[in-house]
């Protein structure tokens, strides 16, 4: 395991932020650590990127103990903040000189590396102009330049996207996933659930401090009942009634008898039936050919990750930071 934390604890005075947190991150794997506001992420993330010790238990790279200020396992992690750390009157190479100048990078490795991680992110061709001049998505694509230039084996970034326009951020998801192909171990810190369905093998949920869930997304998907429901969008024809309170079709009420199906109903051209199991969808269809109702899409509804999101830590606003 590339990156294994176990047992994390940080206090401030009263307030525990961080209460036992473990999991581990493979090499050529994301994965996503997720939770509400105040849940302690930020504060885990910083004591995995050896910028805040813990005050109980352990960081692992490759399992050795990433110790203190000075531990050379640091060389091995790179750290996409989520504010940007950027020099607005520098250049992108001026800002890039800088930063490979703190990893001791000498000159022409160094120049070696800012042509690389630049044109990996796409802005090799903008290399000379004022980081000012950048547009908020192609800033968040220098920040991630600057963590890539010692070419670490684990990438944390800490909500890399915020702000960010649907190209650049497609372009950095793209980035993320050939680092991965790379080998490189990724930890990811968002609130955009689609992004984590996307990016990640393993998602860690924290919330309290504490892990409520570690698992891929199939199994979490199991810790929700269940859905049974289908929907179709049926003909445009019968969209069109006038409607909501329009006389149901003539079919519907013997669909509703069909072994298997618990409740039918029709509004504004869509179909939803409740099944007692899942495996009775492929009748349904058959039934509505049959008697001569054709359809355009149809779909059975599972739990996004966003819907188990809410079911684990619960839907009331939370507005601190942790």
């Amino acid at each position: 395991m590339l990156l294994e934390v176990s047992e994390l604890r940080k206090r401030y005075g009263k307030l525990t932020a961080v209460d036992g947190v473990g999991f581990g991150v493979a090499a050529g794997t994301c994965t996503g650590l997720l939770g509400p506001n105040g849940a302690g992420k930020t504060t885990t993330v910083s004591m995995i990127a050896g910028l805040l010790a813990p005050d109980a238990g352990r960081v692992l790279i490759d399992g050795q103990l990433l110790g203190g200020e000075t531990s050379p396992l640091k060389r091995r992690v790179g750290l996409v903040p989520q504010d940007l750390a950027l020099y607005e009157e520098l250049t992108a190479r001026e800002n890039l000189t800088f930063f490979g100048s703190l990893y001791r990078l000498e000159r022409d490795a160094l120049a070696r590396a800012m042509d690389e991680a630049l044109a990996f992110v796409g802005l090799l061709d903008r290399a000379g102009d004022r980081v000012k001049t950048y547009s908020g998505g192609m800033k968040r694509r220098l920040n991630l330049a600057a963590a890539l230039l010692h070419d670490p084996d684990l990438l944390i970034l800490d909500e890399p996207t915020v702000g960010v326009d649907p190209q650049s951020r497609s372009a950095i998801f793209d980035n993320l996933e050939a680092l991965r192909a790379r080998g490189k171990g990724i930890l990811y810190t968002t609130h955009y659930m689609e992004e984590a369905e996307r990016l990640c093998q393993r998602i860690v949920i924290v919330d309290h401090g504490k892990v409520i869930a570690d698992d891929d997304l199939r199994g979490l998907e199991r810790r929700l009942p269940e859905s049974r429901r289908l929907t179709v969008d049926l003909d445009v024809v019968l969209a069109r009634d006038p409607a909501p309170d329009a006389a149901a079709p003539a079919w519907l009420a013997e669909l509703a008898r069909e072994p298997g199906v618990e409740a039918a109903a029709v509004a504004a051209g869509r179909l939803t039936v409740d099944l007692a199991e899942l495996s009775r969808a492929p009748a349904v269809l058959a039934f509505l050919s049959a008697h001569g109702q054709p359809f355009t899409h149809f779909a059975t509804e599972r739990a996004d990750l966003e819907s188990i999101f809410l079911a684990l830590t619960g839907r009331t606003l939370r507005d601190q930071a942790a």
